[in-house]
């Protein structure tokens, strides 16, 4: 059922016409006692999920008791991430996940659905996990809240990826990633029905029913001037108020562009993106624009890692970003990588299987990543003062520009906000 939905590709939504919106649905749902919120960490700042998190506590008060950032396998949140993010809300009801250890399995879906799914391209089954506090936490209501957007590994983000992976447990995020990167990333990218998704699906409806979750969603993308801004909020608790939401983000975020592009900028903010795995969206979200040949030039002043977990960045540094076809090899030969194929499939999603060069430019202070260590994945390195003052990304307009020696490249401000083709590599 949808309890609210507001959302067209001319909206500019305000914090107001977002707190109406929450106080609107929150009023359908009747009476709650104990309230779970569940919305992404740091790394998703854009999707406003801190801000409705603030509304949600002014709105129950101390009926929500706990907020579980869905972390996947990231970083914990800092004191000051706590703050900025989510306002006035108590940060004492921070509570971490660990994908590790703190998980419950719920079910697992059998080898033979997952093989259907995926087209025979893999042969395991899969577990249903969550953070063990959604099971054992006695919640009347659990709030599921972020953003739908393109994504690389499920197709559109959110809805029910925001508790099987923001919450989920090692082997599921594991299988689940290497699920959409064998089917093919590409195949995937800007689709609501996927096979990533399809068992996601399955196991909302067939193991996590008793879960008493709501979803919020928002569609968020960058306008014309450069500036974000918010077109959607869609509550509800079932498929419909996704397939709302992931319909109004394929018209926002999604640009078709008129010709491959043969140079793609694209700046990584500071406060968002400091290890490739994350930054690697560049990669993901710009592959089919980027023309054969052409090049994709990352500006990438915090970078300081490959991997946010101390394992996958050990993985990365070993095995590097060469190709599908190298990887697969790779995970067949290396029981490291077998165990490991959440590391696996991000190796796949970050190389541009050699149609492109890609051109990271970290920044040079004693924490970033050298020369050497960018080069030994098999991306290149620029000199990030030479880059930017070449390609000065507070000069550039969203989108194509023309240099002062007549150089055309394509700028991209904000990679996570969005996904970029041309028709050659697309298909609707």
């Amino acid at each position: 059922m949808i309890y609210y939905q507001n959302g067209s590709a001319t909206n500019n939504l305000s914090r107001e016409d977002l707190e109406a919106g929450l106080r609107e649905a929150f009023g359908k749902l009747g009476e709650k006692h104990k309230v779970l919120a569940i919305p992404p960490d740091y790394t998703r700042l854009p999707s406003r999920a801190g801000e409705l998190t603030e509304i949600s506590w002014e709105y129950y008060g101390d009926r929500l008791t706990d907020i579980l950032p869905a972390l996947g396998t990231h970083t914990p949140m800092t004191d000051d991430q706590i703050s900025h993010m989510f306002g006035k809300t108590p940060a004492n009801l921070v509570r971490i996940h660990d994908w590790r250890n703190d998980v419950v399995t719920l079910g697992r879906v059998s080898a033979e659905i997952v093989e259907e799914v995926s087209e025979y391209k893999v042969h395991f089954d899969w577990p249903v996990q969550v953070n063990r506090l959604l099971v054992e936490g006695n919640f009347d209501l659990i709030l599921s809240i972020g953003q739908v957007v393109p994504h690389e590994v499920v197709g559109m983000a959110n809805y029910n990826k925001n508790v099987f992976v923001g919450t989920g447990g090692f082997e599921a995020i594991n299988k689940s990633h290497y699920v959409g990167a064998v089917y093919g990333m590409e195949r995937m990218m800007g689709r609501a029905d996927t096979p990533v998704r399809r068992l996601f699906n399955y196991a909302s409806e067939n193991f996590a029913k008793q879960l008493p979750i709501v979803y919020v969603l928002t569609v968020v993308g960058v306008n014309k001037e450069g500036k974000q801004q918010t077109y959607g909020l869609f509550v509800g608790d079932d498929f419909a108020v996704f397939d709302v939401a992931a319909k109004l983000s394929l018209e926002v975020n999604f640009q078709m562009v008129e010709k491959p592009l043969k140079k793609v900028v694209v700046w990584l903010d500071p406060t968002e993106f400091k290890s490739t795995w994350l930054g690697n969206k560049s990669i993901y979200r710009t592959r089919m624009a980027i023309a054969d040949g052409g090049e994709l030039v990352v500006l990438a002043p915090a970078l300081k890692e490959f991997g946010e977990d101390k394992e996958i960045d050990r993985l990365i540094r070993k095995y590097g970003y060469f190709g599908t076809p190298e990887t697969l090899k790779a995970v067949e030969d290396n029981e490291e990588l077998r165990n490991n194929l959440g590391a696996a499939a991000h190796l796949i999603h970050g190389s541009s299987e050699g149609r492109f060069s890609i051109t990271y430019c970290p920044g040079k202070g004693a924490e970033n990543l050298t020369r050497e260590e960018i080069e030994s994945v098999g991306f290149r390195w620029g000199d990030i003062d030479e880059t930017m003052q070449k390609y000065n990304f507070q000069h550039l307009k969203e989108g194509f520009n023309i240099l002062p020696d007549g150089e055309e490249v394509y700028y991209i401000s904000s990679p996570a906000l969005g996904l970029w083709a041309h028709r050659d590599r697309f298909e609707y």
